[in-house]
């Protein structure tokens, strides 16, 4: 079994609280993942969130979700994107110092995704991206396109936020290795399926070799 344990780390505009999920067996990778939108009520506790990293951690990555600035007893005021980014940054730092050599992987859910997604990018310890609900009707994920990491998508096909079709176009621009997997009579928020979010996860994470 896996166990989650408190952190608190050092971020851009003060102490972010995090929690640390640790594999029962051997590290493969460590995985920063960040939660949706602060001020439509996601943290670090949404529970497409929680069964996300619980995944991660059961494929071999010590997992940390955190709270972004001004969310829970991190510190600071939600800055709209940047700080956020900075956030991630400065998570993914405390990681790689923590664990190094080891490959880092770059989740989130919704907002989050488009923070980790624009944070792992450039950053060339980062193998993969992970995403749930990617937004890509409300934020830019144009660089992605010519990205050469591995990609994971899961969208659910009721999403009334971000349309599936949308979701469909923008992976059919997306260079190799990539991977979508839709989880049927899913919203937004994963609400009563955030089960199969985790089970995407392992599914997608378990045999991939990178």
């Amino acid at each position: 079994m896996s166990d989650a344990h408190l952190r608190e780390i050092s971020g851009p505009s003060g102490s972010l609280e995090a929690l640390l999920e640790l594999p029962a067996g051997a590290l493969r990778a460590v995985a920063v993942f960040a939660h949706p939108h602060p001020l439509y009520g996601g943290t670090m506790h949404t529970r497409a969130v929680y069964h996300a990293t619980k995944a991660l951690s059961r494929v071999g990555a010590a997992v940390l979700r955190f709270n972004f600035r001004g969310v829970g007893a991190s510190d600071g005021a939600h800055d709209g994107g940047p700080g956020e980014i900075a956030d991630y940054r400065a998570a993914l730092e405390y990681l790689a110092a923590r664990y190094p050599g080891l490959p880092l992987w770059a989740a989130g859910f919704s907002f989050g995704s488009w923070v980790a997604w624009s944070a792992g990018l450039d950053d060339e310890r980062v193998a993969m991206l992970l995403g749930l609900g990617l937004p890509v009707n409300l934020f830019d994920f144009g660089p992605v396109k010519d990205c050469a990491k591995a990609k994971f998508l899961i969208h659910g096909d009721r999403d009334e936020v971000i349309p599936l079709r949308e979701v469909r176009k923008f992976y059919a621009e997306l260079r190799e290795p990539k991977e979508l997997v839709v989880i049927e009579d899913a919203d937004h928020l994963f609400d009563g399926r955030t089960s199969e979010v985790g089970e995407a996860v392992e599914g997608l994470l378990a045999g991939w070799e990178g």
